[in-house]
């Protein structure tokens, strides 16, 4: 039962699996858009069609590049996936996040706040429902979203990397890697 006044939603431990979907997006830093689709699964064929979905339409068709900032997925890693989004697409540039920081990517936040406000709780009665919700809360984000302010800079990260440096020389013990002797 849906939750009501002064009553948490309740579930019975019995459920009828509705299945799986993917949801695979681009995220347009400039205008804080998001542009989504479900598909039945993941791949190649998947991401492909998000990539020609979004490049056929204005500004990307005619833009001179755009940049498609990516992780080390199965589906878009490698020079085998650059070649093929740049023969697709000429103005496509494929740019991959270094490996384990795919939290670089600013569609990671996105997937972040799906997650949060649109997939938790999972109380989809079926996967129209889920696309539903994707969908709507695409609309949404997309007519009230600003693009992301990034406040941490190169000399942040430089100050980082100095502190750690600093703290690994007095507490060797703690360094993710141990020098070769």
């Amino acid at each position: 039962m849906p939750p009501g006044q002064a009553r948490a939603a309740r579930v019975n431990h019995e459920y009828k699996r509705g299945g799986a979907l993917a949801y695979l997006a681009a995220y347009d830093v400039h205008q804080a858009r998001v542009l989504g689709r479900c598909e039945p699964t993941t791949g190649i064929v998947p991401f492909m069609n998000l990539v020609t979905e979004v490049m056929k339409q204005e500004p990307y068709a005619t833009a001179r590049r755009v940049f498609w900032i990516v992780d080390n997925g199965s589906s878009h890693r490698g020079q085998q996936a650059i070649d093929r989004l740049t023969r697709r697409f000429p103005n496509a540039v494929m740019v991959h996040t270094p490996v384990h920081a795919s939290w670089t990517n600013q569609i990671e936040i996105v997937f972040s706040i799906v997650q949060r406000k649109v997939v938790s709780p999972n109380d989809f009665t079926d996967l129209n429902e889920v696309q539903d919700r994707l969908r709507v809360f695409e609309d949404r984000y997309n007519a009230t979203a600003q693009p992301f302010q990034w406040k941490f800079t190169t000399s942040d990260l430089d100050d980082l990397l100095a502190r750690l440096d600093r703290h690994t020389a007095d507490h060797p013990e703690e360094a993710s890697a141990t020098p070769e002797t």
